[in-house]
């Protein structure tokens, strides 16, 4: 079993920033991609990074390109979404997944992912 721990959220104003971490425990789970995703209220879930096992793969939602950074660090199991110049319309809960398949390339699709997070609460201000 794996289990997806997140933690970082809060309340930030406009243009500021926000490290978000995800905390992996379970078997094999530094072979995982690893993804984030958004859901803000009377919305779908939104796709917003990706990252494959060995961290020299990635990939991002149009809304978060250039300002967003995923990144993984196996040796301590964890992921991180580095979020700088947010906006009022980042604001969501943010959830981290696993996806145990190997896939060639990294996947945008919730249902790809095997294992999700309690998720953590991003609110931005203007």
């Amino acid at each position: 079993q794996v289990q997806l721990v997140e933690s970082g959220g809060g309340l930030v104003q406009a243009g500021g920033s926000l490290r978000l971490s995800c905390a992996v425990s379970g078997r094999t789970s530094s072979s995982y991609a690893m993804g984030w995703f958004r859901q803000a209220p009377g919305k779908e879930r939104e796709f917003v990074a990706a990252i494959n096992w060995s961290g020299d793969s990635t990939y991002y939602g149009d809304s978060v390109k250039g300002r967003f950074t995923i990144s993984r660090d196996n040796a301590k199991n964890t992921v991180y979404l580095q979020m700088n110049s947010l906006k009022p319309a980042d604001t969501a809960v943010y959830y981290c997944a696993a996806d145990r398949i190997w896939r060639r390339a990294l996947s945008l699709s919730s249902g790809d992912y095997d294992y999700w997070g309690q998720g953590t609460q991003v609110t931005v201000s203007s």
